[in-house]
């Protein structure tokens, strides 16, 4: 079968599906059978170009259609279309460019034998060829120029721009590629989904009629991640959720123990059957919003037909704003994204509210609140801490503690990040209230002032209290509330009972104290006047009255005064005939 007709044949199975690839076609740059063996044997004659790893996952990344509809590294045009207004020369929607400029001595030699309409191969760190590329495109790459549009800053802190500056040679080349292998993904090989397997699952295996997509980074799951993906399940058939694996920095979770205490926890708390996990090797671009819609149009690829975007979706510190990965896509029609884009505020954890919230829905203030900050959990496991549950759910944190990197504390006591900004990030109340909930501080706490010590005090504060607040505050509406005291505890009520009874004793006593008080007492620091026993009675039967009622079956039966048989209200009247 010619290319043209397997290509032909793809297009037409996407149809009558609910969602359709970026650019209409899913791109399959893999080689197989025949084309494959012939495709082996030429790459050995050909030039050859080394790459990193970064590289060779990038190619498959374009040869088995994650970055559809591009085939292959960016010719000028369209590279510096992307750069400057985030479309392709064709005017599709595009965010990041694919460039390919080989860095390194021996690469740049071959470079400069290379003519457009060459192939030349790219070989991985074994010396073996990855993939084959035809050559369309020979330019000048210039870093500063690529940096200052793609990030908005050539800072080399940014650590995008340091790639940039890291990986990247000075010649670009642009042309469509052809993969003669796939890179084994290790402990993910088990778990891998390419786009045609999930597309083939959502709307073959499972009919779908929706699917949202959900691109995480370095964390375990959490109770934000959950709070995100239960909302998008209340309304959309299937998940599909796809940590990143592989290229993230070396103090995040050993990503195979990430994967696991996602699989513990959807086992456990998510429906069976509607939620698919599969890992997302891809390369980190650090491009902030830019990335983010990168991200939406890679779940666009996959099958996906909405997109489940966080607050802080591939953000990267302060380098951009706290919610410009949702005002990105102000700059796009939704029609020409193709993909329903959902965005969420920020979660957290209200104790008072008892459940996960945004500031869309909770209006209490931080008194009660328990942040999910991802970097604050990874020290708090770092710290040999399991998080509380009320944001990270111990069947995910117990699995995620053993894969933290690197593991403990230094030996100066202290993790990768500084104690102090780690409670800042979790627990806010801390630094201003004594406990969640609490009164406040005279003077509050500085982040420089905190130590462990502190962080462990927080945490066995908030495993005390956080489902406390909400019980406690239920139980005083209950023992008001229920006409049936069967539910309330008799030994409650017993209590009341003995401290109303008491307190009426001294009143007793101090009404008898003031019929034989003298008006005048002839040595006020041992004897006691009329007036200052009246004022102690006075204050006596306050206190009476401010105490909580006992409340039994016998004194709420005036709540109930409509006693006829329910059976009147469904039907007749009437008597029925005996």
């Amino acid at each position: 079968m010619s290319e043209s007709m397997t290509t032909l044949t793809v297009k037409n199975r996407f149809e009558d599906y609910p969602q359709q690839p970026h650019g209409g076609e899913l791109v399959d740059r893999v080689l197989t059978g025949s084309e494959l063996e012939e495709a082996v044997i030429r790459a050995k004659t050909l030039p050859t170009i080394m790459v990193d790893l970064e590289a060779v996952i990038t190619l498959e990344m374009i040869a088995t259609g994650v970055l559809s509809p591009n085939e292959g590294f960016m010719n000028e045009v369209d590279y510096k279309s992307v750069l400057t207004v985030g479309r392709l020369s064709n005017g599709l929607v595009w965010p990041v460019p694919l460039s390919f400029a080989p860095i390194g001595n021996r690469n740049k030699e071959v470079v400069k034998t290379l003519s457009i309409g060459d192939e030349v191969a790219l070989c991985d760190e074994s010396h073996e060829p990855v993939a084959i590329m035809t050559i369309e495109d020979i330019f000048d790459y210039d870093k500063e120029y690529r940096a200052s549009h793609l990030f908005g800053t050539t800072d080399r802190d940014h650590p995008g721009v340091d790639a940039i500056f890291r990986r990247m040679g000075d010649t670009a080349l642009g042309g469509p590629i052809k993969l003669l292998r796939r890179v084994d993904w290790g402990p993910f090989e088990k778990l891998r989904l390419e786009p045609k397997d999930t597309w083939h699952e959502f709307y073959e295996e499972k009919k779908f009629r929706s699917a949202a997509g959900f691109i995480t980074g370095a964390n375990p799951l959490h109770r934000g991640h959950e709070y995100i993906h239960k909302n998008a399940l209340e309304e959309i058939d299937g998940l599909l959720l796809q940590p990143l694996v592989e290229m993230a920095k070396r103090e995040y979770t050993r990503h195979e123990f990430r994967m696991l205490s996602y699989r513990s926890v959807l086992d456990t708390y998510y429906p069976k059957g509607r939620s698919i996990l599969a890992p997302l090797r891809v390369t980190y671009i650090f491009a902030g919003p830019r990335e983010t819609v990168l991200h939406a149009l890679i779940m666009k690829n996959y099958g996906c037909t909405h997109a489940l975007i966080g607050r802080d979706h591939a953000g990267i510190g302060e380098y951009y704003d706290k919610y410009a990965s949702h005002t990105i896509f102000n700059e796009f029609d939704p029609k020409e994204l193709g993909i329903d884009v959902r965005l969420f505020h920020e979660v957290f954890y209200c104790t008072r509210c008892d459940s996960p919230a945004t500031g869309q829905s909770c209006p209490h203030d931080e008194q009660y609140r328990i942040n999910i900050s991802g970097t604050g959990i990874r020290e708090m496991l770092r710290h040999g801490i399991m998080p509380p549950k009320e944001i990270v759910r111990p069947e995910s944190a117990r699995i995620a503690i053993q894969g933290v990197q690197p593991k403990g504390l230094d030996e100066n006591d202290v993790s990768i990040s500084p104690v102090g900004k780690t409670i800042k990030s979790m627990f806010p109340f801390y630094l201003d209230r004594v406990r969640l909930g609490g009164r406040k501080r005279a003077t509050p706490l500085t982040v420089e002032e905190l130590t462990n010590l502190d962080l462990e005090n927080v945490n066995l504060d908030v495993r005390s209290n956080a489902d406390r607040i909400y019980r406690e505050v239920f139980e005083e509406f209950t023992n008001v509330g229920d006409t049936n005291r069967n539910l309330q505890p008799e030994w409650v009520a017993d209590a009341r009972d003995a401290v109303r009874s008491q307190q009426q004793m001294v009143i007793q006593d101090l009404e008898e104290k003031i019929v034989q008080a003298p008006v005048v007492a002839s040595d006020e620091f041992m004897y006691q006047d009329k007036e200052e026993a009246e004022r102690e009675l006075e204050v006596a039967k306050k206190i009476l009255a401010d105490m909580p009622k006992v409340l039994r079956s016998e004194d709420i039966e005036y709540r109930s005064w409509n006693l006829l048989p329910y059976n009147r209200y469904r039907g007749s009247d009437e008597p029925k005939d005996k």
